[in-house]
């Protein structure tokens, strides 16, 4: 299944692009380290051919295959940095402007005991 068909894949299509290039990484990271698919998958304990699909991007494959991929090449420290709260510029831009005000903090000594 190809990410470009948007009909039937299941994520966005901007998250099957960086699936994709994710796994071209991994694919790349494996073979400067010349290392065969049966390797990694070996060490990780899934079968090459789920390996060859993350190498693929493909976003059927659990995110569990492409971190432990990233741990048998030495680059999970990166994987942490991803979603830092303090890198993420937009949520603290969201996150300062729907800091709610009360517009009045009481009801002024009315009441609605007639």
């Amino acid at each position: 299944m190809g990410v470009m068909d948007r009909r039937r894949s299941p994520i966005p299509y901007e998250a099957g692009k960086a699936l994709q290039e994710l796994g071209s990484n991994l694919k790349t990271a494996r073979l400067r380290r010349n290392m065969t698919l049966e390797e990694v998958a070996g060490r990780i304990g899934v079968h090459r051919t789920t390996l060859a699909q993350a190498e693929r991007g493909d976003p059927a494959v659990m995110a569990g295959t492409y971190v432990a991929a990233l741990w048998v090449y030495g680059l999970t420290k990166e994987l942490a940095d991803l979603a830092a709260p303090e890198r993420d510029a937009e949520g603290q831009a969201l996150e300062s402007a729907s800091s709610r005000h009360r517009a009045r903090s009481s009801l002024g000594g009315m009441s609605n005991d007639f």
